[in-house]
């Protein structure tokens, strides 16, 4: 299947690309070529190869998404300056009461 340059005025036109005839002549011709290399793709035989899915071995790599105890309240709560009802407390960073 050969590309023609009537075929890369409509992919340009599709795409609403403008270029010159110089370089329709140079984008055909690339065009073909690459064309050219996929079309050889259908003459490799692949009867009987695996199917590919991923490009390593590697597999389990992830830990396990199991939940475990974390760290009890109390004794986080020794280590903060201070803390009420089981949440921290800290200074105020935007003041409503006072006016622009």
């Amino acid at each position: 299947m050969a590309i023609n340059a009537s075929e890369v005025k409509h992919v340009a036109k599709l795409a609403k690309l403008a270029f010159s005839e110089d370089d329709l002549q140079k984008f055909t011709g690339q065009m073909d070529k690459i064309i050219q290399m996929v079309q050889q793709l259908s003459d490799v035989e692949t009867e009987g190869v695996p199917v590919t899915t991923h490009i390593s071995d590697t597999q389990g790599v992830m830990r396990a998404d199991q939940a475990e105890p974390g760290t009890s309240r109390d004794l986080l709560m020794r280590n903060v300056p201070q803390h009420q009802d089981g949440y921290i407390k800290v200074p105020a960073i935007i003041d409503e009461s006072e006016e622009a």
